[in-house]
C-alpha cells in the first residue's frame, strides 16, 4: 500500500519525504503516544466523529494536551484528503506523541506534541468478507488499560505474528479462558439468535465499528449481550465474527481446530455486513442477498 505524498504534521501539510523528528522523540523511546486508523470509502471518511472523539479520550487518559479542538482536527483531516485528491477506498493513520525532549521518564515541561497523519489506499478484502477467516487463540498479556489506543502494541504485534505464522487472520485473546478481543479487532459470538461480546471495560478497546455494530443490532432487533464468553463456548457457537475499521464486519469460521457452526458465514453476520455497507454508503456492495 503506497503512502500519498502529502501528509499532515502539526497543523501544516508537507511532502512525506521531508518529515523528520529529533532522535529524542517520546513516541519512539517510550511509546508515549496515541493513534487512530480511520476507514475511507470513495474518498470519504467513515465514522470520523467517533474516531476523533476516541482520539481525544485517549489523549486525556495519558495527559497529552492536543493543541487544537476536535472541529479543527476534523477540518485538517478533510483537507488531507483534498490535498491528496484521494477518491479511492483507503485509510488514514494518525499519531500523536507527547513530543520531542531529552530522554526522561517524567513528562518534560512545555513540550509540544508531535502530530502527523497520512493516507494509504486500502481496497476491501472481498475474499475474506465473503468466505470468512480462520483464527488462533492466544493468552491476553496486555496491560490493564486497553481502552486507551496507545502506541504500546508489542503484545498485539506478537499475537498477530503468531496468527500469521499459523496461516490465520487474527489472534483471539483471552484472560484465563475469558475472551476479551483480538489483536486488532473486537470479537463476537452468536448463539440462539443472540450476539455476545465482552463488556466495554478497560480490558478492551472500545471499537468505533463495535459502536456501529451495536446500532445495527438494535435496528434489526437482534439482542446484544455485553457479557464475556469463554474459549470453550466457541465450540457451541452458531456464528462468530470480528469487527474493526480495516476488517469491517468479518466472519470467523474457525478458531484453532474448532470449526464455528457449519463452517460458513452465518445469517446474523451477513445481516450486519449488509447494514455496514449501507451505513458506510459503499456503492460496490458484496452482500447482496441474505
Amino acid at each position: 500500500m503506497s503512502v500519498y505524498s502529502t501528509i499532515l504534521t502539526q497543523s501544516e501539510f508537507v511532502d512525506k519525504d521531508s518529515l523528520s523528528y529529533p532522535f529524542e522523540e517520546r513516541g519512539l523511546q517510550f511509546g508515549d503516544g496515541i493513534y487512530e486508523v480511520i476507514r475511507i470509502y470513495n474518498g470519504g471518511y467513515y465514522l470520523l466523529t467517533e474516531h476523533v472523539d476516541r482520539l481525544y479520550r485517549s489523549a486525556e487518559a495519558i495527559k497529552i494536551n492536543i493543541p487544537y479542538n476536535k472541529e479543527k482536527m476534523i477540518e485538517l483531516l478533510h483537507q488531507l484528503i483534498e490535498k491528496n485528491h484521494m477518491k479511492n477506498d483507503g485509510k488514514v493513520y494518525m499519531q500523536i506523541t507527547r513530543g520531542s525532549a531529552p530522554r526522561d521518564h517524567a513528562f518534560p515541561q512545555e513540550v509540544i506534541p508531535n502530530i502527523y497523519a497520512y493516507l494509504q489506499d486500502l481496497p476491501r478484502n472481498e475474499k475474506f468478507l465473503e468466505n470468512g477467516v480462520k483464527t488462533i487463540s492466544q493468552r491476553d498479556i496486555r496491560w490493564e488499560n486497553c481502552y486507551i489506543k496507545s502506541l504500546n502494541l508489542l503484545p498485539n504485534v506478537l499475537a498477530k505474528q503468531t496468527a500469521k505464522e499459523n496461516n490465520c487472520y487474527e489472534a483471539v485473546l483471552h484472560r484465563d479462558g475469558v475472551v476479551t478481543e483480538c489483536s486488532s479487532s473486537n470479537i463476537y459470538l452468536v448463539k440462539d439468535g443472540k450476539v455476545y461480546t465482552h463488556p466495554a471495560t478497560n480490558n478492551i478497546l472500545h471499537g468505533c465499528v463495535r459502536m456501529a455494530v451495536e446500532r445495527f443490532l438494535k435496528d434489526e432487533n437482534i439482542p446484544l449481550i455485553e457479557e464475556a464468553f469463554y474459549i470453550e463456548d466457541i465450540q457451541h457457537a452458531d456464528e462468530m465474527f470480528l469487527s474493526s475499521s480495516t476488517s469491517e464486519v468479518l466472519p470467523v469460521t474457525q478458531l484453532d481446530n474448532v470449526v464455528v457452526g457449519n463452517g460458513e458465514p452465518g445469517k446474523i453476520t451477513r445481516t450486519l455486513q449488509k447494514a455496514y455497507e449501507q451505513d458506510a454508503k459503499i456503492t460496490d456492495k458484496l452482500i447482496k442477498n441474505l
